[in-house]
């Protein structure tokens, strides 16, 4: 007689799913400009912007520091001796002044980056693809006063009379806000989210390989001035992206001669046509694609760069 087994007739427990492993985060993110172009930029760490934020304090408070020994220096010889909280109230206004005129007149240049920001490869782009307003800089800069600065002054407000509620209040302040990056997927603080930008590394953009790749002369070898860069636009990449992948040798002669006549290439002519069109397409593009990341889009070559 055959055994029957326990567990027959029992009803099976269905298996649980099995969940998808999340990937992981390297970091890129789409960068879609208003002209549809994915520039896909690579967020900032925390502990590059960290690092990026001391060293810009570090210069506003080595100008500062070096502006209060000379105005010391200045009433020793007048003999003016001014009271200690003066003093004290004299250097914060400064010092605010200072930081303020520091971060937003940076980041209103071109580079959108500050001192620090561009030692780690890092600047401040807006969100939604379009060039970065002057107001979104102001704003993302007095959230910073809200963020960091104030609850640091309660901080180092030790032994002046403050109470020590607002000492905690502040070490605690500082803390949530210092740390917010951490738990946000592209590192945002609050002055990103008010304004609507991001930190971003900007690193050189590299051509697709089927066309990068695909010529023994690259743009390091073949050297293009700004000015030659700027004789197209946008429309003529296109054209010359087609004419490449298309590899039609009378095309490309005919190409290659007409961009060296238009922009005036005087280099050995030994570089083949395939090879220049290679090296001109990938130094127009990386042009093009900078100028864009700037919020300057060139639609073809009539357009004024």
């Amino acid at each position: 007689m055959t055994a029957v087994p326990a567990t027959a007739g029992k009803p099976r427990k269905p298996r649980k799913p099995i969940r998808p492993r999340r990937p992981i985060d390297d970091g890129w993110r789409e960068f879609v400009t208003p002209e549809g172009v994915d520039l896909r930029l690579k967020i900032g760490t925390f502990g590059e912007r960290c690092a990026a934020f001391l060293i810009d304090v570090g210069i506003v408070a080595a100008a500062l520091l070096a502006l209060t020994l000379l105005l010391v220096a200045i009433g020793a010889g007048t003999g003016w001796k001014g009271t200690g909280e003066a003093a004290t109230i004299i250097w914060l206004l400064g010092f605010f002044l200072a930081r303020e005129a520091y971060f937003i007149g940076f980041e209103l240049r071109p580079g959108g980056a500050t001192p620090g920001k561009r030692a780690l490869g890092l600047r401040v782009a807006a969100r939604d693809g379009g060039r970065l307003t002057a107001n979104a800089v102001f704003a993302r800069n007095a959230m910073r006063e809200l963020e960091v600065f104030l609850p640091a002054s309660f901080l180092f407000a030790t032994g002046m009379g403050v109470d020590a509620g607002l000492i905690v209040l502040g070490a605690i302040w500082s803390g949530v806000f210092v740390l917010f990056p951490l738990f946000n997927r592209d590192r945002l603080r609050l002055g990103d989210l008010a304004a609507g930008t991001m930190v971003v590394k900007a690193p050189r953009r590299v051509l697709r390989p089927d066309l990068a790749q695909d010529g023994p002369v690259m743009v390091g070898a073949v050297a293009f001035t700004e000015t030659q860069l700027d004789a197209y636009g946008i429309k003529e990449l296109q054209v010359l992206e087609e004419v490449l992948r298309r590899a039609d040798r009378r095309a490309l002669a005919e190409v290659s001669t007409r961009i060296r006549a238009k922009i005036g290439w005087e280099a050995p002519l030994e570089v083949s046509d395939k090879a220049f069109l290679n090296a001109y397409y990938t130094g127009l593009r990386a042009r093009l694609e900078t100028r864009m990341l700037f919020g300057h889009r060139r639609a073809d070559k009539f357009d004024r760069p």
